[in-house]
């Protein structure tokens, strides 16, 4: 009964450490993957480097962005970071 007791404090801290840090990371990574494998041509989306454009074109590893000059980069497609949602007027 002692042993329990003395490692009642560390499952406790596990615990916590489990609800406060790797239970929510997981849930984000689990939202991105979500967002990059839903990805389609014509979404407006800002890379990991905070570049905002327009996806002209996208398969499995590769996505070409458009900028607003005109311009066609190409990204690896785990670069996207976030899809921009358009402003309704």
């Amino acid at each position: 009964m002692d042993a329990i007791k003395s490692l009642l404090p560390i499952i406790f801290m596990f615990a916590i450490f489990y609800f406060l840090l790797i239970r929510p990371q997981q849930k984000r990574q689990k939202a991105v993957r979500d967002m990059q494998s839903n990805l389609k041509k014509g979404d407006k989306i800002v890379t990991i480097g905070g570049l905002h454009g327009t996806l002209e074109s996208i398969d499995d590893t590769i996505a070409v962005i458009r900028t607003n000059d005109g311009a066609k980069l190409t990204f690896d497609r785990n670069a996207i970071r976030e899809v921009k949602e358009e402003a309704a007027l």
